[in-house]
């Protein structure tokens, strides 16, 4: 009996400090849920309230922080231009930047505790392969990692993997990762699509105005061991790995299609057409479900919630493989999350919707503060959800059926990164500025 409570107290230790970990975009699995985990809902930049420490990064990036044990990783673009910058805000221009300057491409490794900078390293230096659109910069992609391999995406720039000390593993040119508007091929928007990490594979999704795929690298020493083409445009979603009693599948999402992949292989599962351009949210998984939405702002688009395990070619009205769908449910560039049994759906200006995630009733609808922009997706933990404006402001509401604000928190800067969550800390990515917001351990 001792030894059985010791195994399961081992387990348990074990789990928590998993949960501390964020590997990757919006955490595990690109779920963006971080129970076992408590940050705190209120704190005050000014007065230092909950604010453990505040760390300036150099450069534009809106890549996400990642934390394992007691490290965090950003990663970033540095101009050599004065006036290198980005447009955040309400804009429907399909502009690419005038940014051709010689850049420094970085990683930096700080202290979970303190916020010091434990190492950087200038990755790549060059003027850009390819343009970014105005509201973009040219480090999107998070890295990922498993507590041994940091994996690094800078798309035209490179796939690199180091280990957490900064020692170059190996790295992988992609070719020019050229992403652009589907409608006319003369506007770059460049790439944004974070890399995932399953088993023993690097995987990445590059979905371009030419020549699209979906490939993965051994960890170990980079080789490709598959690549499957994709008939798609170009798209900026990552790809989420869920692990169902059927076993595990790779989810991406597309202009033209929504797909499922062996992830240890590439072979194509199933698909669902879709044919709605400029995908961005990420496809998430939850309850054996696969909720799949996304596409151009002024676009006619379905919403979907697709069962696990499904095979072959899906169609709309087939029930026995689609759960329920919805034409009123339209993320354009937040992902959306399902914590606590419900689908919580944020538009770029801030409406607020909650579903039933099971069956797509409509629940609340609310509009968080007066008609800001919103770029970084939410994330949870400890029955809260945080959502991060791009003016600022971190707005904390209470997991139920009913919209309850706990706090509306200023950091002070733009923010279009979304937040990581490890321990009693949420990571912020300000414009200028990484933020360790903690409450008391």
């Amino acid at each position: 009996m001792k030894s059985l409570l010791a195994l399961a107290l081992c387990f348990a230790l074990a789990s928590v400090a998993y949960a501390q970990n964020w590997p990757s975009f919006r955490g595990q699995n690109g779920a963006g849920v971080g129970d076992g985990n408590d940050p705190p809902a209120a704190w005050d930049v000014e007065k230092q309230a909950n604010v453990l420490w505040k760390t300036p990064i150099p450069g534009l990036g809106h890549s996400s922080p990642i934390v394992w044990g007691d490290r965090i990783f950003v990663t970033t673009a540095v101009s050599s231009a004065a006036n290198s910058q980005f447009v955040h805000g309400p804009t429907e221009t399909p502009a690419s930047a005038g940014d051709n300057s010689k850049h420094s491409w970085r990683v930096y490794c700080l202290n979970k505790k303190t916020g010091r900078i434990i190492w950087e390293k200038a990755i790549y230096e060059g003027a850009p392969k390819v343009k970014r659109h105005v509201k973009a910069s040219y480090a999107n992609p998070t890295p990922a990692t498993d507590g041994k391999h940091l994996l690094i995406s800078f798309g035209s720039e490179g796939l690199y993997c180091f280990d957490l000390d900064g020692k170059l593993l190996w790295k992988q040119d992609l070719g020019v990762l050229d992403g652009g508007w589907s409608p006319d091929a003369s506007f770059h928007w460049g790439f944004a699509s974070s890399p995932v990490i399953y088993k023993h594979l690097a995987i990445v999704q590059c979905d371009t105005q030419n020549q699209s795929f979906i490939a993965a690298f051994n960890l170990a020493n980079g080789k490709r061991v598959w690549q499957t083409a994709r008939e798609e445009d170009s798209s900026w979603s990552s790809p989420t790995i869920y692990e169902g009693k059927d076993g595990a599948e790779l989810i991406t999402s597309g202009t033209k299609y929504y797909r499922g992949y062996d992830p240890l292989t590439g072979k194509e599962l199933w698909r669902l057409a879709d044919g709605v351009d400029t995908k961005i949210p990420t496809p998430i998984a939850a309850n054996d479900l696969y909720f799949l939405g996304g596409g151009a702002s002024n676009a006619r688009r379905t919403f979907y919630a697709v069962r696990a395990g499904v095979r072959g070619e899906i169609k709309p009205a087939e029930t026995k493989s689609i759960a329920w769908q919805s034409s009123q449910i339209k993320p354009h560039i937040v992902t959306p999350i399902v914590y606590g049994g419900y689908l919580y759906v944020c538009t770029d200006n801030g409406i607020l919707s909650q579903y039933q995630a099971t069956t797509g009733e409509p629940t609340f609808r609310a509009r968080l503060g007066h008609g800001g922009s919103f770029s970084a997706s939410p994330v949870a933990a400890n029955g809260k959800l945080y959502f991060a404006s791009e003016d600022g402001d971190v707005f904390v509401i209470k997991a139920g059926p009913t919209f309850e604000l706990l706090a509306r928190n200023a950091i002070g800067e733009v923010i279009m990164a979304t937040p990581a969550i490890a321990g009693n800390m949420i990571v912020i990515r300000g414009q200028n500025h990484i933020f360790g917001i903690a409450g008391q351990e």
